[in-house]
C-alpha cells in the first residue's frame, strides 16, 4: 500500500496534574500490506474515555502497562480496506482496538463485525462498553427493585445517563448527580429521572435530602471525591453501592483520601463493590441484544458528544476532564 498513517503515540506520564499537549507525539508511518491472519483498517471514529488517562499513568493494573513512544490506545469503529484473514472482506465495519490513528492493521481475532446501520456510532458507546458497563454494574452488583430509589453521579455522562434508564426501565425513582442546569434538565426533561442535583449549584447535602428523604438505595459512582463522600452519608438500610469510576482521581494522578463517611455502610448494613466490566464479557451479545431493542422501542435514549479530525484527538480527551462533553465522547477521524 502506499498509504500514509497519522498515529498519536504516548509522550509524557500525566501523574500528579492535568493532561497537556505535550503528553502525545504526532508521526506519521507507512501503511503496509496485512500479514496472514491480519486485517487493515481505515479508522472512522475514536471513543474517549476517562481511564485513558490512567492508562497513560500505568496505574490500571486489569490492562497491560503502556510504554512511552506507543500509539495511544483507544477503542474505534471502521472499515476493512484489505484483509488476510478469512473472516473479514474489505467493506466490512469492525470494532476494536483501533488506536489514536489513520489506519490500523491488527489480527481479525482482535476485532468484530458491527452492522452498518444508523447504530454504527452506538457501538462505541451504549452498545459499546459504556452501555455494557451500565448494563451489568447495576444489575449484578445494584441489583435495583421496583421502588428502590437510585442515585448517579456523573449522570448526565455516557454511562451514568445509561445506568439511570436502565434503572427506570426496572421501576425504581432514578436521581442524577450533574454538573449545571443544562445537563439536570436534560435528565429530567429528556430521558425521564425523577430528579437531577446540580452539584455546582452548592448544597449537594440539602439537595439529596429533599429529592430523596428515605436514602439511596442503589448509589452508583462514576467521580469520587467530596460528592461521593455526602451521598455514602444518606444511604438506605441495606444500599448497594456500585464504584465504577473516579473521574476526580483522574487529575490528581494518586489516590484521593477514603471517604470519610465509609462508616455508614456499617451503620446502614450496606453493601460497597467496584468492578471492571470485561468480567462480563462473555455475556455481552445478549445484553446488546436487549439494548438494541430498548434503542428501537425508543424507551432507551444516548447522547453523543462528536468532534472532527485526528489531529484534535489530544484536546478531545482533555474535554472529558473539564466537563466540556455531553454525552458519549467521540472523534470522527476524518472531518467532514
Amino acid at each position: 500500500m502506499t498509504l500514509t498513517n497519522r498515529q498519536w503515540l504516548i509522550n509524557g506520564r500525566p501523574i500528579g496534574r492535568g493532561l497537556i499537549d505535550d503528553d502525545f507525539k504526532l508521526v506519521e508511518t507507512p501503511v503496509g500490506d496485512p500479514g496472514e491472519g491480519e486485517v487493515v483498517v481505515r479508522n472512522l471514529f475514536l471513543a474517549f474515555d476517562p481511564a485513558q488517562k490512567g492508562w497513560m499513568e500505568n496505574v490500571a493494573d486489569y490492562v497491560a502497562p503502556t510504554e512511552i513512544g506507543e500509539v495511544m490506545r483507544g477503542s474505534g469503529v471502521g472499515e476493512v480496506i484489505a484483509s488476510a484473514h478469512p473472516g473479514f472482506a474489505a467493506g466490512d465495519k469492525v470494532t476494536g482496538m483501533l488506536r489514536w490513528q489513520d489506519y490500523a492493521t491488527l489480527p481479525g481475532k482482535e476485532l468484530t463485525k458491527v452492522p452498518d446501520d444508523d447504530l454504527i456510532t452506538a457501538n462505541l458507546g451504549v452498545l459499546g462498553t459504556t452501555g455494557m458497563t451500565a448494563f451489568f454494574g447495576l444489575n449484578k452488583i445494584g441489583k435495583p427493585f421496583p421502588g428502590d430509589t437510585v442515585m448517579i453521579t456523573g449522570a448526565a455522562g455516557a454511562t451514568g445517563s445509561v445506568v439511570g434508564q436502565i434503572a427506570k426501565l426496572a421501576g425504581c425513582k432514578v436521581i442524577g448527580v450533574a454538573g449545571g442546569e443544562a445537563k439536570c434538565r436534560w435528565l429530567t426533561e429528556e430521558l425521564g429521572f425523577d430528579g437531577a442535583v446540580d452539584y455546582k449549584a452548592g448544597e449537594v447535602r440539602a439537595q439529596v435530602k429533599a429529592l430523596a428523604p428515605g436514602g439511596v438505595d442503589v448509589l452508583w459512582d462514576n467521580v469520587g471525591g467530596p460528592v461521593f463522600n455526602d451521598l455514602l452519608g444518606h444511604l438506605a438500610t441495606h444500599a448497594r453501592v456500585v464504584v465504577c469510576g473516579g473521574i476526580s482521581r483522574y487529575e490528581l494522578g494518586q489516590m484521593p483520601a477514603g471517604p470519610a463517611n465509609y462508616f455508614n455502610l456499617i451503620f446502614r448494613r450496606a453493601h460497597m463493590e467496584g468492578f471492571i466490566v470485561l468480567d462480563y464479557a462473555a455475556e455481552f451479545p445478549w445484553a446488546r441484544r436487549r439494548i438494541v431493542e430498548w434503542i428501537r422501542s425508543g424507551q432507551l435514549r444516548y447522547r453523543e458528544d462528536l468532534q472532527h479530525g485526528l489531529e484534535n484527538a489530544p484536546r478531545t480527551l482533555m474535554r472529558l476532564f473539564h466537563g466540556e462533553n455531553f454525552g458519549k465522547q467521540l472523534l470522527q477521524v476524518r472531518a467532514p
